[in-house]
């Protein structure tokens, strides 16, 4: 199962149609699910039992758009809608516990001006257990290519096995890509190409058993000196989708995410799949 939040907004739809599309490729059913005050969900008396109603109607026209979006992008999946009571960071996060994917727009009708991913997106992104994916924008021409950050780390080999397993699915090409670039005082090491042929060869090694899986998947991979965000940034743009690990080499104890995965929630230039270290 795959679930959707959506609160109205259009990148609310822009989700639903990509989960969508998502559900009908994984072959497994959809669920869309708003969520509102608790007490909205409950039948009350008195002043606020108008107001209760009129909030109810307004939250069963919001599934049902995103619904009909989601039929209308991929008719043969299977949709079913929830209204959730609470947070809509916890609801979800508590709802898709043991969901395959958690979907959902980088910023909703609550956002505030000026900020790139609202705060239902970073909750769910940080807390969620299962893998989730924010729509912030769906390439108008893509290119038919999923990038992947790889960094040897736990989350970023697991993040490979993600991208790998999306790139069969959607037919697409996959792009790996290791960004490195050593710190210095005054900003970066210039590039070293021994180091650059070093990581090569790492990168190849952690490709291996991946092609072999996946062995009708084009790969492409590419060491690029700079910093991660940057080289990300750049080597997503008009991508499918963008795949990163939540924690990579580095990072401090306790930390959700790591602070690339945490980075790219904002400069992400396409959908972006924030994928569990952990997840089973």
């Amino acid at each position: 199962m795959i679930i959707v939040g959506v609160d109205g907004s259009r990148t609310g739809l822009d989700a639903a149609g990509w989960a969508a599309t998502e559900a009908a490729l994984r072959q497994v059913p959809l669920t869309v699910a708003h969520a509102v005050p608790k007490w909205v969900c409950e039948e009350i008396d008195g002043h606020y039992a108008e107001v209760g109603r009129w909030l109810r109607e307004g939250a069963k026209s919001v599934l049902i758009s995103a619904r009909d979006r989601a039929l209308r992008e991929r008719p043969e999946i299977t949709v079913e809608t929830v209204l959730l009571p609470g947070d809509p960071r916890s609801a979800l996060v508590k709802v898709s516990e043991n969901a395959e994917l958690l979907v959902a727009g980088s910023r909703g009708v609550g956002g505030v001006r000026g900020l790139l991913v609202g705060s239902v997106a970073y909750g769910i992104a940080a807390h969620a257990v299962t893998d989730v994916v924010l729509v912030r924008a769906r390439p108008s021409t893509p290119r038919g290519e999923i990038v992947v950050g790889v960094d040897g780390s736990p989350g970023g080999v697991r993040a490979l096995g993600f991208a790998f397993a999306e790139a069969e699915l959607r037919g697409t090409r996959l792009r790996a890509v290791h960004a490195w670039a050593w710190p210095h005082p005054s900003g970066f090491e210039p590039a070293d190409r021994d180091s650059e042929l070093d990581l090569s060869r790492e990168l190849d090694e952690l490709l291996a058993g991946h092609r072999e899986r996946h062995p009708g998947v084009e790969v492409v991979a590419e060491v690029v000196h700079g910093h991660p965000v940057e080289v990300l940034r750049e080597a997503a743009a008009e991508a499918d989708l963008l795949v990163v690990g939540t924690h990579g080499r580095s990072q401090f104890a306790g930390m959700l995410m790591g602070s690339i995965s945490q980075a790219m929630l904002h400069h992400a230039p396409c959908p972006l799949a924030v994928v569990r270290r952990d997840r089973v």
